[in-house]
């Protein structure tokens, strides 16, 4: 009887730890005046890996789900991520080993995904075949000495790709080739039928003076391996655009520089010091010196005021005990302005006028 009671105590203490991190948290966002939040689902956490582009960008796309559909889904961020090492793998040896190849990637890239091999739910595929948290290290660094081994070969073996798809599997785990959901059958891309999403609404904009702007052009950013290519607007629009996309009910994938002191996740905001210069011309400064570099990408979900200044609502993914604010921070429109490297978003939450200018 008496463990029964010292159970019940652990268990009370818990619970109330928990209830305390919980209106810690919500006690913390109440601080800031909401004035735009786009639904979405819960925080993620990309754990030792480098795949915030994908969790970042499922998330975004929970989200374009929850408006189009009024329904919550939990996709699987690793089906995607597997999916696009598999591309990667590819590009680095047609291209010789002349190619970036690391854990990082882009918005896009997840898009690219799934449109050659769909999606599942998270429930089908946890993507985890190896151990208790998701680590992908030893993987990209056993990847890449047998891709080394292809390239040294005069002539590809012809099993160089099923090899590398083996070892895939076997972090991964093999993709499921159909499943049953709610009741239902699907393949991973009848699944994705299944969901009404037209992959081809989502682009990328960017706010750089080295390439015209209202054109296209492929980011010069080390993760961009696939060669993506990114619509230029003048940083006014950019902000623009970001405020209207909020106001009309759209979320966006932020991707930008977190090695600033002033961004702190565990603090959950992020800024630049007073007077910091973030004009056109600085953005360009920061880009070609590497002040402002592809470091991070998140989920920009709304906006807030706080003692009259403006915050961009972001969540992160980095777990919901990763800071008090229950894994979400708020980024002062400065540190947005100048430390974004690109967006991506849905075309249609651009106005008439910016879609014509884009030729969109």
């Amino acid at each position: 009887m008496k463990h029964f009671q010292q159970t019940g105590i652990v268990l009370l203490f818990i619970l109330s730890m928990v209830s305390s991190i919980t209106l810690n948290a919500q006690t913390k966002k109440d601080q800031y005046q909401v004035i735009y939040e786009v639904p979405n689902t819960s925080v993620k956490n990309q754990q030792q890996t480098g795949t915030c582009w994908c969790f970042s960008t499922i998330s975004f796309l929970e989200s374009e789900l929850i408006k189009s559909k009024k329904q919550q889904y939990d996709l699987s961020e690793m089906f995607a991520v597997k999916e696009a090492y598999h591309q990667k793998i590819e590009n680095y040896v047609l291209r010789q080993g002349k190619a970036n190849f690391s854990q990082g990637g882009q918005a896009h890239d997840v898009i690219y995904a799934m449109k050659s091999t769909g999606i599942v739910p998270q429930k089908i595929y946890k993507g985890n075949n190896y151990g208790k948290i998701h680590n992908h290290t030893a993987l990209v660094k056993e990847l890449k000495k047998e891709l080394e081994k292809d390239n040294s070969e005069e002539v590809l073996p012809n099993n160089w790709l099923p090899n590398a798809d083996q070892i895939l599997d076997i972090y991964f785990g093999q993709s499921p080739s159909n499943f049953d959901y709610d009741g239902e059958n699907y393949t991973p891309k009848s699944f994705l039928k299944s969901l009404n999403l037209n992959l081809d609404d989502y682009i990328e904009i960017t706010s750089y003076t080295h390439h015209p702007f209202n054109q296209t052009f492929v980011l010069e950013i080390p993760d961009n391996w696939s060669n993506g290519s990114y619509y230029n607007v003048p940083i006014d629009r950019y902000m623009a655009i970001i405020d209207y996309a909020l106001e009309k009910g759209y979320s966006i994938v932020w991707d930008g520089d977190v090695s600033e002191k002033t961004f702190q996740h565990k603090n959950g905001i992020a800024y630049l010091p007073e007077g910091t210069d973030v004009s056109q011309e600085a953005r360009q400064k920061t880009f070609y010196n590497k002040e402002t570099t592809d470091d991070h990408l998140m989920h920009l979900v709304g906006k807030a005021t706080k003692d009259g200044k403006n915050y961009y609502i972001i969540k992160n993914s980095w777990d919901s005990d990763s800071n008090e604010y229950g894994g979400y921070l708020y980024m002062s429109e400065d540190f947005v302005r100048l430390k974004t490297v690109c967006i991506m978003l849905n075309k249609k939450s651009l106005t008439k006028k910016e879609r014509k200018q884009l030729k969109i």
